[in-house]
């Protein structure tokens, strides 16, 4: 038996868990040597009493592991597993974290440089908006945007992505092949399709529960380098997903929102308890580690609610933007003009872009926007 069996048979026993078989290949060398253990061997492990040893020493009684590897075969999906160089780095801290991934789609290493776009499903006209303009922004940058594919602010985290040509990845709170919520299925097809991954860690026939979505969420709040909380109410699973890369050590976002709309109660007292308050894309950038210019999109960049005549500049941006013009510049030509290092240089570029201002053109050349 395979490695990749093995993790598969015991990631398809139920009432383990990740933790519990992280432990169990600790003790044994490795997870063949779980499935080949004697259950009085397996209740000398710290956690694992009689019932889980019987079930873990019986285990082809319990899962139907070829018929699982014909489904994914035969959906074109494939297993993802911490021997994989796309594993999320981020998980290799996670001592909770997934013992592997189905994926319909294909995961990049480069999706570790990814950010979690959260909400409330019930959402508004300015939640809706508000995410799809930040989710552009942020793909188009080159960050990687992960949302759970629920209706709502993940629905516009994910399409704002796609619209920047932008990569995303949508979690599930089920198998692949009960995907939820089902009138999101030509959606999961688009990120499918070249764009990113819908991914699970649920066997592929699982139904969504009410246990299955906090599990989802977990996954969304370990894999990215920060969290963006659009719209949500004072008591949201948006919260607790937040709540809960905090306690992963995570950048915590959270877009503002009228002090007499309930809808904006979560994300208002996340930013009075500490959250950095979000109004467009730079501003998450500005708290990342930089991106190499290269993880860009073609996409044209064009913020709707930036109008060049309203904005006040800084003194850097100021300087950069005064060498520009229409004739293409190169980022020597521009750092040496300005008289700046090159990482400020880079970062006010960006946001002169995100304003709609500057123009990145191929072989990062650089003009003044119309």
């Amino acid at each position: 038996m395979t490695f990749l069996e093995s993790i598969l048979a015991l990631n398809l026993l139920p009432g383990i868990g990740p933790i519990r078989v992280r432990r169990l290949i600790q003790h044994f060398g490795g997870a063949e040597g779980v499935l080949r253990a004697h259950r009085d061997k397996l209740t000398a492990v710290s956690g694992i009493g009689s019932d889980i040893a019987s079930m873990i020493a019986s285990w082809e009684d319990h899962v139907d592991l070829q018929g699982e590897l014909a489904s994914i075969k035969s959906r074109g999906l494939t297993l993802l597993t911490p021997e994989d160089s796309a594993w999320p780095r981020p998980f290799h801290h996670l001592p909770d974290a997934p013992l592997l991934l189905y994926v319909w789609g294909n995961v990049l290493e480069s999706d570790s440089r990814s950010l979690a776009v959260v909400g409330s499903r019930k959402t508004t006209h300015y939640g809706r908006d508000c995410t799809h303009k930040l989710s552009f922004q942020l793909a188009h940058m080159g960050l990687t945007v992960i949302s759970g594919l629920a209706r709502g602010i993940d629905t516009a985290a994910h399409e704002g992505a796609l619209a920047a040509e932008g990569r995303t990845i949508a979690v599930l709170g089920s198998g692949l092949g009960q995907l939820y919520p089902p009138e999101n299925m030509a959606l999961a097809e688009r990120i499918a399709d070249g764009n990113g991954a819908v991914v699970s860690e649920f066997p592929i026939n699982a139904s969504p529960t009410r246990y299955t979505f906090p599990q989802r969420n977990r996954i969304v709040a370990g894999w990215c380098e920060g969290i963006l909380v659009v719209e949500c109410a004072k008591r949201s699973g948006a919260l607790i997903t937040a709540n809960l890369a905090a306690e992963y050590g995570k950048h915590i976002f959270a877009v503002p929102g009228g002090i007499d709309r309930p809808s904006s109660e979560g994300c208002n007292a996340l930013i009075r308890t500490g959250a950095i308050l979000v109004t467009e894309g730079s501003q998450i950038i500005d708290e990342l580690p930089p991106l190499p210019p290269e993880s860009r999109t073609r996409a044209p960049l064009h913020d709707p609610d930036s109008a060049s005549g309203n904005l006040r500049l800084s003194e850097n941006e100021s300087l950069v933007l005064a060498t520009l013009s229409k004739e293409e510049r190169t980022m020597d030509q521009i750092i040496e003009d300005a008289e700046l290092e090159a990482s400020v240089v880079a970062a006010t570029l960006l946001r002169l872009e995100m304003r709609g201002l500057a123009v990145q053109l191929p072989g990062s050349h650089f003009v003044q926007s119309s």
